[in-house]
């Protein structure tokens, strides 16, 4: 790991905030001496080395492409992308390349990041003239021609700080990341089980009839989610249990506690002027609100410490251990768009572009300050850098299928988790499709929140259901060691195929498949596939439900099921 610094960083960097950061100094080959830097009027400016024969990837949460040879991306934190821009959940300012090496640039601004930039005082011409009607050629980046940078620009700032990693392949260079903010998170086995969410109207009556339901039906389950009715006031949030929903919120507990449950509740860090803490976290707020709420400064203990100490003296006992972070991103590229300005001023001194992308990072921190010793595997709307230590698993608003796929393949390259999760349903070939790409994921969330009865039963699935939730019972043992591995060593337990296998080409652009702990390969199915092809890299690989042998190399099957090979 190299650390180099270029002018004067800013203050309310990624690394400032981070509680278990690990930075030890080593020698690397990367040519340090070819990055330029410059300062601009509105920012500062970085040229990178670029590798014409190279690939890119990283970013974070990035669901609508995988590589980013030839793109532009702005790291912006938002709930709802619309194209493959940067936006994102979980923007991360670090990316990898085929070539062996990754690169943090630590900042907490809407960085932009350009593959392929050409330097006007490039002297090579082209060989050809681009005499097209192909789209590809005419605005693809080309490989002729020298001249070609990554070019980084980051608005606002002074200085800033790189840090470059090398390895033999992805995985070693991804784990150093992750290593370098702490590891992965130790996360409770139950974590790793099946989490269903209520719906949004069900009283503590029916949310223990629907407990119930699991367990006398011999369907897994272990933990229990409520959604926002719990609350008396939920968009802004008061924290305190809604009367009419849950008028006895004690013996709600215990008869979960006597189920065998956990409990995980939603909310978001927007504070209701009612909420009993709203008094004393008011000042330590930024100057906007959203949803009427107060917007806590995190990054301030007064306001870290307020919240916390609230949620662990009146929330959080042996049955309630998991939280479901919501709307701590932002909404922009939809009707009724919600969140703060970017000139919004916190009493830390961020403004509002850097608060956003720091937000869901400094959220779990203060969530994990109220669980104390507690371990936990919960879920949240917004993260970012270095958050590869915190136990919370990224989830979206949006719903293609497809693009839930590649946020499974495109996440363990930036130290982030991401959950699949399954909610409505047209058809039973859809609910099963997405149900056994949710049981080959970090987390298996069901989230039946705009259902008033149990999703699967309009579709006379219950047996179905059974078999592929019992199929997540018996990887538990497996997944709770490779979240093991994550944690000592670094190594995403969920990896695309080039993480493993960057010396070989053919995975360069494969964005449906993905690695599973240390061992599987999942190839998942949507409802509109009618067949598929599957790539498996070189070795000796079999059917993991069939036990059948299967040759190396691209072949095609049909779409009835999850693909999952298993490498010998």
């Amino acid at each position: 790991m190299k650390k180099i610094v270029f002018g004067t960083p800013e203050k309310h960097v990624p690394t400032a905030y981070c509680k278990n950061l690990r930075y030890t100094e080593s020698e690397t080959d990367y040519p340090v001496e070819k990055i330029r830097f410059s300062e601009l009027v509105s920012g500062i400016a970085l040229e990178l080395p670029y590798d014409n024969d190279a690939e890119y990837y990283g970013f974070g949460l990035q669901l609508k492409v995988m590589a980013f040879k030839g793109r532009k991306v702005t790291l912006r934190t938002n709930s709802d992308p619309a194209a493959a821009t940067g936006d994102s959940h979980a923007p991360v300012p670090f990316f990898v390349s085929t070539k062996g090496y990754g690169i943090y640039v630590d900042t907490a601004r809407y960085a932009e990041f350009i593959f392929g930039a050409q330097k006007s005082d490039s002297m090579t011409a082209w060989t050809e003239s681009k005499n097209t009607c192909s789209t590809e050629e005419l605005y693809g980046i080309s490989d002729e021609g020298d001249g070609r940078v990554i070019s980084v620009y980051i608005p606002a700032a002074k200085g800033v700080t790189l840090y470059i990693f090398t390895g033999e392949n992805i995985t070693d260079v991804v784990s150093q990341y992750n290593m370098f903010s702490g590891g992965g998170p130790d996360v409770p086995e139950w974590g790793l089980g099946v989490l269903y969410r209520c719906s949004i109207k069900y009283d503590q009556n029916e949310v223990v009839k629907c407990a119930r339901y699991f367990r006398e039906s011999d369907i897994p389950c272990s933990t229990i989610g409520l959604e926002p009715g719990w609350h008396t006031h939920a968009y802004s949030c008061t924290y305190e249990w809604n009367p009419k929903l849950f008028p006895e919120p004690e013996k709600f507990i215990s008869e979960m506690r006597e189920l065998g449950y956990h409990l995980n509740l939603w909310e978001h860090a927007y504070v209701h002027p009612d909420s009993p803490i709203s008094g004393e976290i008011r000042k330590y707020s930024g100057n906007y609100k959203v949803f009427g709420g107060y917007v806590p400064d995190f990054s301030t203990k007064e306001a870290s410490d307020i919240y916390a100490n609230h949620h662990r003296e009146y929330l959080i006992n042996d049955v309630i251990d998991g939280f479901k972070l919501d709307e701590c991103d932002s909404s922009d590229f939809k009707d009724g768009a919600w969140g703060f300005p970017n000139q919004t001023e916190f009493p830390s001194g961020m403004d509002g572009m850097q608060y956003h992308n720091l937000f869901g990072v400094l959220y779990q921190q203060t969530i994990m300050k109220a669980l104390g010793d507690k371990k936990t595997l919960s879920e949240v709307r917004a993260s970012g850098a270095l958050a590869a230590s915190y136990p919370f698993v990224l989830y979206s608003d949006l719903y293609d299928h497809k693009e839930f796929i590649r946020g499974c393949v495109n996440s363990g390259f930036s130290g982030i988790l991401w959950a699949p999760e399954l909610r409505y349903t047209k058809t039973k070939r859809e609910l099963l499709c997405r149900l056994q790409t949710v049981v080959f994921s970090a987390h298996c969330l069901i989230n039946g929140w705009n259902y008033h009865t149990i999703p699967w039963l309009e579709f006379d699935c219950e047996d179905e259901v059974r078999y592929w939730l019992k199929v997540r019972e018996k990887l538990v043992p497996m997944l709770k060691k490779s979240f093991d591995i994550y944690r000592d060593t670094g190594k995403p337990p969920i990896r695309a195929l080039v993480c493993d296998y960057t010396d070989d080409p053919q995975t360069y652009k494969i964005d449906d498949e993905y690695l599973f702990c240390e061992k599987l390969l999942v190839a998942p199915v949507t409802e509109k596939d009618t067949s598929r092809k599957i790539y498996l890299p070189a070795g000796s690989w079999k059917n993991y439900f069939t036990g059948v042998k299967q040759e190396s190399g691209w072949f095609e099957c049909g779409a009835e099921s999850i693909a999952v090979f298993e490498k010998e």
